[in-house]
């Protein structure tokens, strides 16, 4: 996440370098402490998962969103439930040494029954503010040199790497696209209107062409209301995306808001173009200035499983910088969250043996 206000520009995309090897192996989870709020109903028993529940993790001020497992393995214990899905961050510009597919990390996740997230940036070379393309002069961060094929090498060898690893993953490929703040935005560096579009069919396309037909595209704007028109441009089409999201925070802007105000006008937006299954890849909530252990309990006692059938995913961006956004920012938001994840809604880590491309929603998979 990286909004236009300084206090968000400074929360998901610049994450925290750490470690990736694991300290010690996955302890018993203990029983959790269940909370009751005055926004809570009961959850109805369903047959089968139905919301893939997933995490990421870092401590630390700053760096780069890179795994770290020791801190995974904490933060499903405190949560009391292992997660379904564990996201991270690659950026192409090779900062922090992130640019290549890591097989290590995939396999890793994969050995804890969770199906990896990889968000991947193209962030580009950043040597000098303008370039040479073609006897143009473009901004070093335009999406011109991407769709030019600069980049084909690195997205070829990534995409056979991925093909060669061979299992299922989700893909976040260039996030927040509808906002100013990052590089591939339309709104930025000089790019104009339809170059994201084309960006994204180009570096999918050569996917294709390899046969790296075990990525799943998730294609995941900021929560913003009335973008349903802007949405529909930057939309790549359903032939182009498996799962489409958002990234929406309860604090982001400073003040206090409801699940239902953070999440429901992109929702309505994404459900008026595509039927593809949602996923909430970062959401979090801040302590400030409400209840945010009620405001846990209502989001996944109520409002997930009850009044957006479409969201099949989630991510807790679980860290603390401007804002405290971890489960643990306090037993009560701690006990709240580790309650909800035991509702069998949320799917766990039965996915090491998944073998199913593009990923489908949990109710067709099953515990794999």
């Amino acid at each position: 996440m990286l909004l236009i206000l300084p206090i968000i520009s400074l929360v998901s995309s610049s994450c925290i370098q750490t470690s990736t090897s694991i300290t010690r192996p996955p302890t018993p989870l203990p029983t959790p402490t269940i909370v009751s709020t005055t926004t809570s109903t009961p959850i109805a028993k369903p047959q089968s998962p139905s919301i893939y529940y997933g995490a990421f993790v870092h401590v630390g001020p700053a760096g780069s969103g890179l795994p770290d497992f020791a801190t995974l393995d904490t933060f499903e214990h405190d949560a009391k439930k292992r997660v379904a899905l564990y996201m991270w961050f690659q950026r192409w510009d090779n900062t922090y040494n992130s640019a290549a597919f890591n097989v290590s990390w995939m396999n890793t996740t994969r050995s804890r029954g969770s199906i990896p997230v990889v968000t991947w940036t193209p962030h580009l070379p950043d040597t000098s503010q303008y370039t040479t393309v073609s006897g143009k002069t473009i901004n070093t961060h335009s999406l011109e040199r991407i769709i030019g094929g600069e980049f084909d090498s690195y997205i070829s060898q990534w995409a056979e790497a991925a093909k060669a690893w061979g299992h299922p993953f989700f893909l976040r490929f260039a996030h927040e696209m509808n906002g100013q703040w990052q590089p591939w935005s339309e709104q930025k560096n000089g790019n104009q209107a339809g170059l994201f579009v084309k960006m994204w069919r180009h570096v999918h396309d050569i996917f294709t062409s390899v046969g790296a037909t075990n990525v799943s595209w998730v294609w995941a704007p900021y929560a913003f209301d009335n973008q349903t028109s802007l949405l529909k441009e930057l939309y790549p089409g359903d032939a182009y995306v498996d799962w489409v999201g958002m990234d929406a925070y309860n604090g982001t802007e400073g003040q206090w808001q409801t699940f239902t105000v953070d999440v429901k006008g992109c929702y309505t937006s994404l459900t008026s173009f595509t039927t593809k299954p949602i996923m909430i890849a970062e959401m979090a909530s801040q302590e400030q200035s409400g209840n945010k252990a009620a405001w846990i309990t209502d989001a996944f006692t109520v409002q997930l499983p009850y009044n957006y059938p479409n969201i099949k995913a989630f991510v807790w961006f679980n860290t603390d910088k401007e804002r405290d956004w971890r489960i643990e920012s306090s037993p009560a938001a701690q006990n709240a969250f580790a309650a909800a994840m035991q509702s069998p809604v949320y799917a766990t880590n039965h996915y090491g043996n998944l073998n199913i491309s593009p990923i489908p929603v949990p109710e067709d998979v099953g515990s794999s």
